[in-house]
């Protein structure tokens, strides 16, 4: 593989492709993503410096880096979208439409632009794909990754010395993550803190850094900002947790008068019954137990009001590590009240009636995350590429 870098240059707005970085050795590839809200551009500020950077020193690596802008017209517009939600377009229903898709919506041209150069990019490439999606939040708080429950994704994980939240993507419906996910990239999600922060953008470009050490890009003492990376990023952390797992969303309508009630940062610990906001329907909103709460709403646009996460034990990880490798997913159907779904491989039905609560905590062990309510019962799937992943992915 011929060793080089291209980058475009920013026009009267941010570019689709922030830039390409090509290893000397053939290798993985890692594909990043900023500004997917447009309210969130320091991703893309800190791709910008990390092909700056790659540009000066052309260190040796494998695979190849690619870097892209998001929504780029809500970035220009400096709004988190323009009609719709990008990072909620992207559900198995809708992207069987949205090539021919005609609804006027400025997020459906992004969105076929933007899936038109990630299968450029692509394309044949046979080996791991790795993406990592950067995101910032109106409130304030460390910086954490979020990612699918994958044995894949959580080796990737690993890498970065700071919180990791589980979880996230069960309680979204068309997160891009999720997409990419189930096609059998590694895929993370990253959260650099408040959204027009300096600090912001430091973390991102850190991310970024590590997500070339931990894809097997680069070593950690490749260059000197591979080793600033690790110490910023484990400065953040802290004494929080390494591990948690989110176990409920507020979810909120635009007409819902949703006030999320101030001083609340990512990672504060509340209180069982603690008022945490107000809304026109329910008045004051109290927290269900004790937890620590994520991603508070402090912006106009959103129809997440907040989260609850509870810390994780790793060694509920190591056991849920062995059961999967054990491939006891198999036998799970011989529970009280559980049974297959016909014609739906990997789904596993639930009935509430008879299944007791420590059942879904069974199912998250061996990897089965996706919940869908049906009255009486529920349906949960698991991933199709947990241990192991597709010798091509194909968008």
């Amino acid at each position: 593989m011929d060793s080089g870098i291209s980058t475009a240059a920013a026009v009267n707005r941010y570019p689709r492709v922030l830039g390409r970085y090509d290893g000397q050795e053939d290798g993985p590839l890692m594909l990043c993503l900023g500004g997917i809200h447009g309210n969130e551009p320091a991703g893309v500020h800190a791709l910008q410096r990390v092909f700056e950077t790659l540009r000066k020193t052309q260190p040796e690596m494998r695979g190849t880096l690619v870097g892209l802008a998001g929504n780029l017209r809500a970035l220009e517009a400096k709004t988190r979208y323009l009609d719709r939600d990008l990072n909620r377009a992207w559900s198995p229903e809708r992207m069987e439409q949205i090539s021919t898709l005609e609804d006027g919506c400025a997020e459906t041209l992004e969105q076929r632009e933007l899936l038109d150069t990630m299968r450029n990019v692509v394309g044949t490439h046979r080996g791991e794909i790795y993406f990592l999606d950067l995101h910032t939040s109106s409130a304030e708080g460390e910086p954490f990754a979020c990612i699918g429950d994958t044995i894949r994704n959580r080796r990737f994980a690993r890498s970065f010395p700071v919180p990791v939240i589980l979880g996230l993507e069960e309680q979204l419906e068309g997160a891009l993550l999720e997409h990419l996910n189930n096609l059998g990239f590694i895929t993370m999600g990253f959260e650099g803190g408040e959204h027009h922060s300096k600090s912001a953008v430091d973390f991102h470009e850190a991310a970024v850094w590590r997500g070339l050490i931990g894809a097997g890009c680069l070593s950690d003492e490749t260059l000197a900002e591979t080793r600033h990376a690790t110490a910023v990023l484990r400065k953040s952390r802290g004494e929080l947790p390494q591990w948690l797992g989110i176990r409920y969303r507020h979810a909120i309508q635009e007409d819902d008068g949703f006030h999320m009630r101030p001083g609340y940062r990512n990672f504060r610990r509340v209180s069982k019954g603690e008022v945490v906001a107000e809304d026109h329907a329910q008045g004051e909103i109290k927290t269900f137990y004790r937890s620590r709460i994520l991603l508070p709403l402090y912006q106009g646009k959103g129809d997440d009001g907040f989260f609850l996460a509870l810390d994780i034990a790793p060694a509920w990880l190591t056991l849920s590590r062995w059961m999967r490798r054990l491939r006891l997913d198999h036998i799970v159907h011989w529970l009280p009240g559980v049974s297959r779904v016909k014609n739906e491989p990997g789904a596993i039905r639930v009935n509430l009636k008879v299944a007791r609560w420590a059942t879904v905590e069974i199912f998250h062990l061996l990897g089965f995350r996706k919940r869908r309510i049906h009255g009486d019962h529920f349906i949960v799937r698991r991933r199709k590429f947990d241990l192991k992943g597709p010798d091509r992915v194909s968008l």
